[in-house]
């Protein structure tokens, strides 16, 4: 859990390699032998949602989290195939389910109210009723892990302290609790060993250097492992199933991760695995006979299985349709677990058996009445920005467009600031796209997965350097030919929700139109009132963006609030009520300043949500209002 909540953490608001690559590539011509059926929303949003996985303890059912009735809930399957059964039934606020006990088929899920981020720990009882194991107020408690034998598990609280987490162990039959580390250091508490023996803890320096530590909990001991020089990021992976050495990963040596282990009683660290791109997670199966190590390629998953023993890597079952994500074990091994997420379909889960070499697929996501043959393929893309940085992209091109049909384009920003834009499906990027809407994902310098320089690239530069990557993305659009350079808009979320709105201040010239969706339009307000849970990382943040004392001048600057006289171009705004990150009068604010300028401004506000819209109906509302605002004021503007 740690390392998710870390990925959001950095997501704020989940180079020199690049000279080896291909400059201004264009994506390829591709013949269309029909015109795609044009698809509602209301189709798009009858696809499933699902994600994650865990084998019951006889190794016939599977656990997984699917919003198949609008909202997640937590369901269960044969591995055999079949209907999936609802184990929750919640129709308020999402479920998301963690995974069976380890001695019996008790099953541990998470949720919030509403989108707060205030997220309990619930097990459902084996005769179906749940129980809350962290009540309480102003509250978030995070699954940690499992001790070897299932006899206990392990929870992040902040219940003492709202700005830092502790450890509980609890006895995984009566629920009885005890406080096993108390922090006071202000680090990230991340990976327990198998014999509940370590603990490591993460210092987050600033966005791009970090340390490891480990904590002894008999003698207490914290330990200081990753001494370094210079900027470099060290991040607890896991540890081996005999608790001996902890592996981790770090970029240290060069531009990408790599993963190295260091050994518990004397000490000494040695490289064990290599990449030409970021390794950015490895783990065991549960019986330690296998090693799972994930690679972020050019914005693919990449997921390699090795013999644990040997480092021998096994072959992984062919299948069509996209990359192999999300890989569990089952109890003894036989039985592999894995989602199939490409471009043009959605997660499917499956299941491969050793033994037999059968590979089984369970679910099948898209709704039915979408012919997957309508949908289009991504391509990665690359054009010089404004200094000679080459920018990598996601491009997604809609079928029928040519220099004779030249089509509106939208550059999409994603959030971060460090984020990434990413291959794999998206149902709102599809639905643009199947309404004519040519779509780049910029992964513009300050994004992850390209190399650690890349990332430190927007430093202290935010509403500058990155933005001007994204006015450089709309010329390398026009240069294609089959895109309308006077039609060509920009949108994102969260910190591409900013990117929107400094883009439409500090360089109102440049876009035709905007959709800013829950993004920080008021650094000032918006680093002053974080989460108080993200205390660890508040320094790395200021160091990053600025600090709101120190950097107020720079932030007013950079703020697109305080320049809302210069938007011009019409605008939408998204946002949810109960967001704990970018706070309501962060959209309240824009919207009513931008109106004064007798702009158009379109304001939607979810009560239900926080930040990221997790139910179909609100999604679907969403989609089809920034499709109908764009048809206005990008597709159909004179």
């Amino acid at each position: 859990m740690h390392r998710a909540v870390r990925l959001t953490v950095l997501a704020f608001l989940l180079q020199s390699a690049f000279a080896v690559q291909p400059v201004l590539a264009a994506p390829a011509a591709k013949a269309s032998a029909k015109a795609p059926k044009k698809y509602t929303i209301e189709q798009f949003m009858a696809t499933t949602s699902i994600s994650g996985a865990s084998f019951s303890n006889d190794e016939k059912n599977i656990l997984f989290t699917s919003n198949e009735t609008g909202i997640f809930n937590a369901y269960t399957m044969p591995v055999s195939g079949g209907k999936a059964t609802a184990l929750t039934k919640s129709t308020t606020d999402s479920v998301y389910a963690i995974g069976y006990f380890r001695n019996d088929d008790r099953v541990l899920f998470t949720r919030d109210q509403g989108g707060n981020e205030q997220h309990h720990l619930y097990v459902r009882e084996l005769d179906g009723s749940e129980k809350d194991l962290t009540p309480g107020e102003k509250l978030t408690a995070r699954f940690a892990g499992w001790e070897q034998d299932g006899n206990a598990f392990y929870v992040q609280s902040n219940e003492r302290n709202p700005k830092y987490f502790d450890i509980y162990r609890y006895d995984a039959k009566t629920y009885v609790r005890t406080l096993v580390y108390q922090n006071e250091a202000g680090m990230f508490p991340g990976e327990i060993s198998r014999d509940g023996k370590w603990l490591t803890l993460e210092k987050i320096n600033t966005t791009s250097d970090s340390d490891i530590y480990l904590y002894n909990f008999a003698s207490k001991e914290l330990k200081h492992i990753t001494p370094h020089k210079g900027s470099a990021k060290f991040s607890a992976e896991s540890f081996d199933p005999e608790s001996k050495k902890l592996f981790f990963s770090s970029n240290e040596s060069g531009e990408f991760t790599t993963l190295s282990t260091y050994d518990l009683a004397t000490g000494a660290v040695a490289l064990r695995d290599k990449a030409d791109w970021d390794i950015v997670g490895t783990g065991f199966s549960r019986d330690g006979r296998f090693r799972t190590i994930v690679i972020n390629e050019d914005g693919s998953t990449v997921l390699r299985i090795l013999d644990a023993a040997t480092d021998k890597p096994l072959a992984l079952p062919k299948v069509p349709g996209g990359e192999i994500r999300g890989a569990v074990f089952s109890k003894s091994s036989k039985l592999l677990a894995f989602y199939v997420n490409g471009d043009r379909s959605p997660n499917n889960l499956f299941v491969y058996d050793f033994g037999t070499k059968q590979v089984k697929q369970l679910t099948q996501s898209l709704n039915k009445e979408i012919d997957p043959n309508d949908l289009v393929e991504a391509e990665v893309v690359r054009f010089k920005s404004f200094d000679g940085t080459v920018v990598p992209s996601i491009f997604y091109k809609p079928k029928g467009a040519s220099a004779a049909n030249k089509v509106p384009a939208v550059v999409y920003v994603h959030g971060g600031p460090g984020g990434q834009t990413r291959r794999g499906y998206s149902a709102q990027i599809q639905y643009l796209v199947n309404n004519g809407y040519a779509v780049l994902g910029i992964n513009n310098r300050g994004s992850s997965g390209y190399g650690k320089t890349f990332f430190m690239a927007d430093d202290r530069k935010h509403g500058r350097e990155p933005l001007w990557d994204c006015v450089e993305a709309k010329t390398y659009l026009a240069s294609l030919g089959y895109i309308d350079h006077e039609r060509i808009g920009i949108m994102g979320g969260s910190y591409g929700g900013y990117m929107t709105l400094a883009a439409m201040a500090f360089r109102p010239e440049a876009f035709k139109a905007g959709i800013d969706i829950f993004g920080v339009s008021n650094w000032i307000r918006t680093l002053e009132s974080i989460p108080p849970y993200w205390e660890a990382q508040r320094t790395a943040l200021y160091g990053e963006i600025g600090d709101p004392v120190k950097d107020k001048d720079f932030l007013t600057a950079t703020s697109p609030l305080f320049h809302a006289a210069n938007i011009v171009k019409p605008l939408m705004v998204i946002q949810g009520k109960n967001d704990p990150r970018v706070i309501k009068p962060e959209s309240d604010e824009i919207v009513e300043a931008v109106k004064k300028n007798n702009v158009p401004v379109d304001y939607v506000v979810f009560d239900d949500e926080g930040h990221g819209f997790s139910k179909k109906k609100n999604q679907a509302v969403a989609s089809a209002k920034m499709v109908e605002f764009l048809d206005k004021y990008l597709k159909n503007a004179k």
